[in-house]
């Protein structure tokens, strides 16, 4: 109720609660480079003080040269000293702005370094289900679009801040000595210029988490238009006008949001300032005309009027300050509620089960997506034995890969339990887990990496070895176009980078094959529609060489092709999330249902 009735209070009550961050920015500079955190804290004392300094030694001087005009025997000598003594004090000052100015640059590249490899690292501890929750994802691109010089940022104006406070309290020492009045006209007239720029550092930041998914889809837009992978369907089905006309609308959008907080934020930064300007000429007429009376010195005067004028911008400088620390605070709470993403706990340890000859099995799985109402899996049973070789069948979006997924413990199922050597998956240590299944996805990763990086990443342990990339080309049937290769498995694969050779759909899954084959001792091969983009012969070449290698092996097959499912030991057709029908080829052709319908159909293609 307080905030509807008090909003000055409430405002106070938000600014000071978003400054909790401040503190986690500070420890985090400070575990990243001590030295130049303790460098910046000095070089801001010194160059805190000596302007302070510099107005006093002036005052000095001019009463030093008036003294010396009126007197019948001047003392010149001791003029040039003070002039020498403020040149040495002017230089120190430029060189704790320099030294400053370098601290800040190293410790912008090292920080910048270490908030992104956080939000990396966090990245890896997340599960799938996190990228795909729109939400979570509009949190990480504003964590990464912003966060990692935030930190920098916030500590520079609290150093700024600390630098001005330490002017600003040597000023009022000497302005003390003028009138106790002329610090608080100081200090007062910058405060309503600091609110209204604090007020529309939050409205700032509202409005760019309120466009985050508007800016995410710019984002997506540009790699549409501008990258290799989207570029042929753009122009071929002359998307190209419409895509960048959206871009373009989005950009309108954003843009009318962005003028009318601008127009808003520098009309009232100018109207509030004329508040600035007039108290420090109502100064200046009361310092000059208290000189005219005789009360102060002509140096005294020009020393009120510098300390005035220097202070006046120490004043606008830290509520300037105060008010950027504000905002980034408001942005560090995105990189703090990105880091702070819970990871759900996972206690399993084991690295081999009870009953190895047991295989996989699939007691009463079900799953649903986060967010969806309808099942994915509903009560999916089904078991494989070593040496056994399974192939799933069904239509897009009936739940196949989904299984997969669960099998690979990319999700966990929502009822039921999954059986690995009579040992519960949870009860597995993940690691171990997955470096038993060689897995292709239909949906493969091309890297932009050399021929060999792309092989090796079937196998982190290995992904060096060049006789292992060798060997899993070889099993993947990619080993005849890479010798033909001028650099071998050494060739630059994609686009991206300098010298970079593309391949064609067939050879990239044929890649992706000897990725999967990297992994020698696994004992689990998943294949999700393996040979989608290959010909007929290359498919028939590419099962036969299959089964050679995996007879000991157990073997999941996805694919829509039934001259590659029909060699497989037991085949399930899934239907809407349920095993619909199972068995071997024969069996499934002589119950006449799904299978034999859809079995049929694509023969008949091929007559």
């Amino acid at each position: 109720m307080a905030e509807e009735h008090d909003p000055p209070v409430s405002f106070v009550r938000r600014a000071l609660g978003v400054f909790v961050y401040s503190r986690r920015a500070l420890e985090l500079v400070w575990t990243t480079s001590r030295t130049l955190t303790i460098t910046l804290a000095l070089l801001t004392l010194v160059a805190g003080v000596l302007p302070a300094v510099i107005a006093f030694i002036g005052q000095l001087i001019i009463d030093g040269v008036v003294a010396a005009m009126t007197s019948d025997a001047p003392d010149t000598r001791r003029v040039l000293s003070l002039i020498l003594l403020e040149a040495i004090v002017v230089i120190f000052v430029a060189a704790s702005q320099r030294g400053l100015s370098v601290s800040q640059s190293l410790l912008r590249a090292l920080l910048g370094q270490r908030v992104n490899v956080m939000i990396l690292e966090k990245a890896l501890t997340l599960q799938l289900a996190n990228f795909e929750d729109s939400e979570f994802y509009d949190k990480l691109t504003q964590a990464r679009r912003e966060a990692s010089r935030r930190p920098l940022s916030l500590v520079n104006r609290t150093f700024g801040l600390v630098q001005n406070a330490i002017s600003l309290t040597s000023y009022a020492v000497l302005l003390f000595a003028f009138s106790p009045w002329a610090v608080v006209i100081l200090i007062g007239a910058g405060l309503p210029s600091f609110f209204a720029e604090a007020k529309f550092s939050g409205d700032a930041f509202r409005l760019f988490r309120w466009r985050s998914p508007e800016t995410r889809m710019q984002m997506y837009l540009e790699t549409v238009i501008a990258r290799e992978d989207g570029v042929k369907e753009v122009k071929l089905f002359q998307l190209g006008p419409r895509l960048l006309q959206r871009y373009r609308d989005i950009f309108n959008k954003l843009f009318v949001e962005d003028r009318r907080l601008t127009l808003r934020r520098d009309g009232w930064g100018f109207v509030l300032g004329l508040l600035s300007t007039t108290a420090f000429y109502g100064a200046y007429a009361w310092i000059v005309i208290t000189t005219i009376n005789g009360q102060i010195t002509l140096g005294a005067m020009t020393m009120y009027l510098v300390l005035f004028r220097q202070g006046q911008a120490a004043v606008a400088a830290s509520l300037s300050a105060i008010s950027g620390m504000y905002e980034d605070n408001l942005y560090l709470s995105n990189l703090y509620d990105y880091l702070g993403q819970p990871v759900p706990a996972r206690h399993g340890e084991a690295k081999h089960g009870p009953e190895p000859q047991r295989g996989i099995e699939f007691k009463n799985v079900s799953f649903t997506y986060p967010g969806s109402n309808g099942k994915a899996l509903n009560k999916v049973c089904f078991q494989i034995s070593p040496g056994q070789s399974l192939a799933l069948v069904g239509e897009n979006g009936s739940g196949k890969t989904t299984l997969i997924k669960l099998l690979t413990r990319l999700y966990d199922p929502t009822e039921g339990r999954i059986m690995l050597d009579g040992l519960d998956l949870q009860e597995w240590d993940v690691e171990a887990l997955r470096q038993r299944i060689g897995v292709i996805f239909q949906d493969f990763g091309r890297y932009q990496f050399s021929v060999g990086e792309n092989i090796g990443a079937g196998d982190v342990r290995y992904i060096d070895d060049a006789e292992r990339w060798a060997k899993a080309a070889k099993t993947g049937m990619a080993a005849p176009f890479i010798e033909e290769m001028p650099d071998g498995y050494q060739t630059q694969l994609g686009r991206w980078f300098k010298g970079g050779r593309e391949l064609s759909g067939g050879q990239w899954q044929k890649i992706a094959l000897s990725r999967a084959f990297m992994r020698s001792d696994a004992d689990i091969l998943v294949l999700d529609e393996p040979t989608a983009a290959m010909d007929a012969s290359s498919e028939a070449a590419i099962f036969d060489h299959f089964r050679s290698q995996s007879h000991n092996k157990m073997t999941i097959l996805i694919s829509h092709r039934f001259s590659t499912v029909r060699a497989a030991d037991q085949i399930i057709v899934i239907h809407k999330g349920e095993i619909l029908e199972r068995g071997n080829h024969e069996s499934l052709l002589a119950m006449n249902g799904q299978y034999a319908h859809l079995f049929k159909l694509q023969a008949r293609a091929y007559q």
